[in-house]
C-alpha cells in the first residue's frame, strides 16, 4: 500500500471514481447514516480546480487578499484555518495530519484516486469509464449498478444501507498498528507469467521473470586501477593500512601537550611539514609549528589554529584562544583502519573508489571480466549508414543505440552488423553468437505480422518466449535461451527500443556483471502539463525535469511521444512513469521520473 508513517492512525477509506459517478451525492447521503451509527467522522475532499471557502466582501477574505497566507478564523461554533498555497499543492500525507484524529473515528476521502490508500471503486455503466479495480490493488470492494467477476466485496451503487453496513465494518475491524488494507479479503494467488492471456505481462513480471532465469558466471581477473571505471569488484576490498596513517594535525597551526595549557607562552622547538615529523616528545612549555597533514609529536595532542596565535621570535602564545585536549586532531586510522572492509564484491568502480583504493596503495583490484553481448539487426529493407539510400529502405539506428547503451554499462560488444531475411543465414549467426557472447541482442522482427525468418530461427535453436508487454512505448518483447545464452527481441521501434532497453535488458546486464540487487534511481516530480495514460499498462512518457525556485522537482513531456520519434529522447533527460492504475495525470500531481543521466 505504500503508506507513509505520517498517516493518523485512523481507519481511512476512500471513494475511487470517474467524474459523472455521483461520489458527492453519494457521501452526502452516507454521512447522516453513518453519524447516527456513533462514528465520528472527518472528509478530506480533493478538487482538481482552484476554489475559495470564503464569502467576498467577509473580513477573512479581504485579510487573505491583502497577504495573509495563513488566515485563522474562529467563532463559538467552529474555527477554520486557511493556508494559501501558491507553491504546489498540499501533500496528501500533509493533510491527513491537519485532522484532529482524537476527535474522530475514522476518516473518508473523496477524490485522490491516484495515491495509495484503501478505497471504495464506484461505477456505474451509464457513464462509460473502464473500470478501476483491475489495476488498483487498493480498492478493497466495489459499489456499482452492475456485476463483475471478482472476489472482491460488491454491492450496489444505489443500496445505501450495504455500503454504510461494509464502511461501519471496516471501521470495527482496523488494526491500529497498519493502516494496509485490514479488510481487503485474500485475493486468488497471481498467476505466473506462463499462464497470462494475450493481453500480455506487467513490466514487472516481464523484469522479474527475466532476472530469475539469469544465471551469473563469476570470472574475474586483475586490472590497473585506472582501467577499472565502470566495472565490477569480484570481491570485497579490505584496508591493509590506517588511513590515515599516523595522527596528524587537521589544520595549519601549533601542537602542545593536553595538560601543558596554563602557559602564557609556549617555545617553538621545531617546524613539521607535511610528509616529515617531528620525532622527539614535546616537553611542557614547548610547542611545535605544524601543517596540516604533518603527524603530530609524541604527546603533542592538542593544535591551536595558526591564525588565534602570536608568535614572536621562537615563542608563541594564544591569547584569544579557547582549547579544548585533543582539538583539530586527526587520529591514526579514524578513517579507515587495518583490515576494514572498504566495498563490497558487486560494487560498482566509479572515479571515487578509484581515488579510495588508489589511496590504499592498490595498483590493481579483482573485477568480474566484461559481459560479452552480440548484437545485429535484421530485415532486408535495413540498410548500413555511409551508403546511398535505396528505394524502399530505413537506415539502421537501432543497432548503434544499442552500442551505445552497451558502452555506457561497460560491456564487450561483439557486432555481427545487418543479417537479411534468410532463416538459413540468422540460424548461423544466432548459433555463433550464442556459443561466443554472454548475450544477443537484436531488434525487430519480434512483433505479430513480422516476417518469420527470425521467429523459425530462434525455434530452431532454443526456448524464445514472445511475449506482449502492457507498457508504452515497447509493448512487443521476445526473450528466451539459446544454447543457455539469454536472448533479447527488443521493437523495431527507435524509441520503443530505448525505453525496453532500460527496463529489461539493462537489469540482465547488470545481474551477469554482478549487481544482483541493482534498482534505477527513481523519484517524484510535479507534473507541470496534464498527462494521459491508458489504464491496464504502464506508459513512459520521454520527459524533461527541473528543479523549480521551491526546490521542488517540476517535469514536462519533450512534445511529441509517438514511438518513432528518435529526437523526444536525444531531447529527454528522464522518463515520466505512470503507473497501469492511472489514467490521467493532472497539472499539480505527483508522478515517477526515472532519471536517464549515465544510462543512456
Amino acid at each position: 500500500m505504500n503508506d507513509s508513517k505520517q498517516r493518523p492512525n485512523l481507519p481511512l477509506l476512500g471513494f475511487a471514481a470517474y467524474s459523472g459517478t455521483g461520489k458527492t451525492t453519494l457521501l452526502e447521503a452516507l454521512l447522516p447514516m453513518l453519524t447516527e451509527s456513533g462514528l465520528r467522522i472527518g472528509v478530506l475532499k480533493h478538487a482538481h480546480h482552484d476554489f475559495d471557502v470564503d464569502k467576498p466582501g467577509k473580513d477573512s477574505y479581504r485579510l487573505r487578499k491583502a497577504g495573509a497566507g495563513q488566515m485563522l478564523i474562529s467563532s463559538r461554533k467552529r474555527h477554520v484555518l486557511m493556508t494559501e498555497t501558491p507553491e504546489a499543492e498540499a501533500d496528501f500525507d500533509y493533510l491527513l495530519t491537519r485532522f484532529d484524529t482524537d476527535k474522530l473515528d475514522l476518516i473518508l476521502v473523496e477524490g485522490c484516486k491516484n495515491i495509495a490508500f484503501p478505497k471504495i471503486e464506484l461505477h456505474r455503466e451509464e457513464v462509460g469509464k473502464p473500470w478501476l479495480y483491475s489495476n488498483d490493488s487498493n480498492i478493497i470492494a466495489i459499489a456499482a449498478d452492475t456485476q463483475v467477476e471478482s472476489e472482491l466485496p460488491q454491492m450496489s451503487i444505489n443500496d445505501l444501507e450495504s455500503i454504510r453496513d461494509f464502511i461501519i465494518n471496516y471501521a470495527k475491524d482496523f488494526n491500529p498498528t497498519s493502516l494496509s488494507c485490514q479488510s481487503k479479503p485474500s485475493k486468488a494467488p497471481a498467476v505466473c507469467c506462463d499462464s497470462f492471456s494475450p493481453a500480455g505481462l506487467s513490466v514487472t513480471q516481464g523484469q522479474e521473470k527475466i532476472l530469475d532465469s539469469i544465471t551469473t558466471e563469476q570470472l574475474s581477473e586483475n586490472v590497473a586501477v585506472e582501467s577499472a571505471y565502470g566495472r565490477v569488484l569480484a570481491e570485497d576490498v579490505v584496508s591493509p593500512i590506517n588511513v590515515p596513517q599516523n595522527t596528524n594535525s587537521a589544520m595549519d597551526g601549533y601542537a602542545i601537550r593536553g595538560d601543558d595549557l596554563d602557559q602564557e607562552q609556549y617555545h617553538v622547538v621545531a617546524e613539521v611539514f607535511a610528509g616529515h615529523s617531528y620525532d622527539q616528545e614535546i616537553q611542557k612549555g614547548q610547542a611545535v609549528k605544524i601543517m596540516t597533514g604533518a603527524p603530530t609529536p609524541i604527546a603533542g595532542d592538542t593544535v591551536i589554529m595558526r591564525e588565534q596565535a602570536v608568535q614572536d621570535g621562537d615563542f608563541v602564545r594564544f591569547p584569544e584562544a579557547k582549547i579544548d585536549v585533543g582539538q583539530n586532531v586527526r587520529m591514526a586510522g579514524e578513517d579507515l583502519s587495518v583490515g576494514q572492509a572498504v566495498f563490497t564484491q558487486g560494487t560498482r568502480i566509479e572515479a571515487p573508489e578509484m581515488g579510495m583504493m588508489a589511496s590504499l596503495g592498490f595498483a590493481t583490484c579483482p573485477v568480474l571480466r566484461k559481459v560479452k553481448v552480440g548484437i545485429f539487426s535484421t530485415g532486408d529493407e535495413v540498410q548500413a549508414p555511409g551508403t546511398p539510400q535505396q528505394a524502399n529502405s530505413i537506415y539502421d539506428s537501432n543497432r548503434f543505440t544499442i552500442i551505445g547503451m552497451l558502452q555506457k554499462l561497460g560491456c564487450e560488444i561483439v557486432d555481427y552488423g545487418i543479417i537479411e531475411d534468410d532463416q538459413k543465414k540468422m540460424t548461423e549467426v544466432l548459433h555463433s553468437a550464442a556459443l561466443e557472447t554472454d548475450m544477443v541482442l537484436t531488434s525487430g522482427g519480434v512483433s505479430v505480422g513480422d516476417a518469420d525468418y527470425i521467429k523459425l530461427a530462434l525455434d530452431e535453436l532454443g526456448e524464445i518466449n514472445f511475449w506482449r508487454i502492457n507498457m508504452r512505448p515497447g509493448r512487443p518483447l521476445a526473450y528466451g535461451k539459446i544454447e543457455q545464452t539469454p536472448f533479447f527481441g527488443l521493437p523495431g521501434n527507435p524509441v520503443a527500443v530505448m525505453v525496453s532497453f532500460i527496463n529489461f535488458v539493462e537489469p540482465a546486464i547488470r545481474k551477469l556483471q554482478g549487481q544482483t540487487n541493482w534498482t534505477p534511481v527513481k523519484a517524484n516530480a510535479i507534473a507541470t502539463e496534464q498527462l494521459r495514460s491508458r489504464q491496464g499498462r504502464t506508459e513512459f512518457s520521454r520527459g524533461v525535469f527541473s528543479m523549480n525556485e521551491h526546490g521542488q522537482l517540476e517535469v514536462r513531456t519533450t512534445g511529441k511521444q509517438g514511438s518513432g520519434i528518435l529526437r523526444s529522447m536525444s531531447e529527454a533527460n528522464c522518463l515520466i512513469e505512470i503507473s497501469p492504475s492511472v489514467d490521467t495525470v493532472k497539472v499539480g500531481e505527483t508522478v515517477t521520473v526515472i532519471p536517464l543521466q549515465g544510462r543512456i
